[in-house]
């Protein structure tokens, strides 16, 4: 009897390969490598399929994955190994797989333990890969005519995604197009779906090129990514505005090299900056007004407590806007100003 592979997410376009098992202990992978893991400790973990079903794992269980990193400050950092592996962890549920460096103290599962048992490989024996870099764009920030607003935060699980859903939801509540792209990150499709959900006219992420995830990509791919993902909405919707969320905080190396460039921050509308608590706002805003950014708005987390904004907003004086806020469309004449961000001029200087 045929052993029945549970296929992750990130590996929904393989449809045909062979198994090379003689690879797992001599071949050093690359980001997005496809690899047949057999599941050793389950330690309650699922995996997304490629219908965004969470399925369940069990040991014995053959999954299908990809080989990738992930930094996730409140979960797991994890790298895909650089020697020859066979003993790895299940780093993300989308199907990112590598080796674990260091977990937040507060997990309450560790990942689940894989083995290696090789690598799915097409007919002339080479690695199948999820990623399809030769499908991006090249960057070019004069192509970008859509209105930008870019979805950044102190942290991960500052509010950045519930504040991007509830300002397309907004947007759309008050007779404007928008999308939703996620640039940054490690592959799961629950954001995008969120926003849609929200009301969104159209959620994607860097996944629909096969990227397991973008922590340690380049510069230029990042741009690519961006450029690539947004010609996508454009074509399929043309939105007026697109909500774009950059992942993990402002101190992320590939979140920093974004904000640092001016070319990509030319191309940017407005910024909303989403926060977990009152302090962070103080800081996060420091921060930003070193790189020649000033956000339109401030949302997130900490906008569940009255006492919370009060704090901000005796030290602040940039709108503080609640869920329900966005969602009426409270930000719009915010939006309407011509304000561009300082890193804007200086681009165009």
């Amino acid at each position: 009897m045929k052993t029945k592979i549970k296929k992750a997410q990130i590996c929904a376009a393989i449809e045909s390969y062979e198994l090379n098992v003689e690879m797992a202990s001599s071949y050093t992978p690359k980001m997005g490598d496809v690899g047949i893991f057999r599941v050793v400790m389950a330690n309650s973990a699922a995996l997304m399929d490629g219908n965004g079903v969470a399925r369940h794992l069990f040991e014995e269980d053959i999954i299908m994955a990809a080989f990738g990193n992930r930094y996730a400050t409140s979960q797991i950092e994890g790298y895909v190994p650089d020697v020859p592996t066979i003993n790895c962890q299940l780093l993300g549920r989308g199907g990112v797989v590598g080796t674990v460096k260091s977990l937040n103290a507060t997990l309450r599962n560790p990942p689940a333990e894989l083995e290696l048992l090789g690598y799915a490989v097409d007919t002339k024996g080479l690695v199948l890969n999820t990623i399809n870099a030769d499908q991006l764009t090249k960057f070019h920030p004069h192509k970008i005519k859509t209105k930008v607003i870019l979805s950044i935060g102190t942290s991960m699980d500052s509010g950045k995604t519930t504040t991007a859903a509830y300002l397309c939801a907004g947007l759309k509540k008050n007779g404007h197009s928008a999308a939703y792209i996620k640039l940054t990150g490690t592959a799961f499709p629950k954001d995008a779906r969120f926003c849609v959900d929200r009301g969104a006219d159209m959620g994607i992420d860097f996944a629909h090129f096969g990227f397991p995830s973008t922590f340690l990509c380049s510069e230029q791919i990042l741009l690519d990514l961006y450029q690539s993902l947004v010609d996508i909405t454009v074509a399929e919707v043309n939105p007026e505005y697109i909500v774009m969320e950059i992942a993990d905080g402002i101190l992320q190396r590939e979140t920093a090299l974004l904000l640092n460039n001016s070319r990509f921050m030319q191309t940017v509308h407005q910024v909303i900056f989403s926060c977990g608590d009152s302090l962070g706002v103080q800081t996060g805003q420091d921060m930003l007004r070193q790189m020649g950014i000033q956000p339109f708005a401030i949302s997130g987390l900490f906008t569940s407590s009255e006492l919370l904004i009060q704090e901000v907003e005796r030290i602040c004086s940039t709108p503080v806007l609640r869920l329900t806020d966005l969602l009426e469309g409270t930000e719009l004449p915010y939006l309407l100003e011509v304000q561009p961000s300082i890193n804007v001029l200086r681009a165009v200087a």
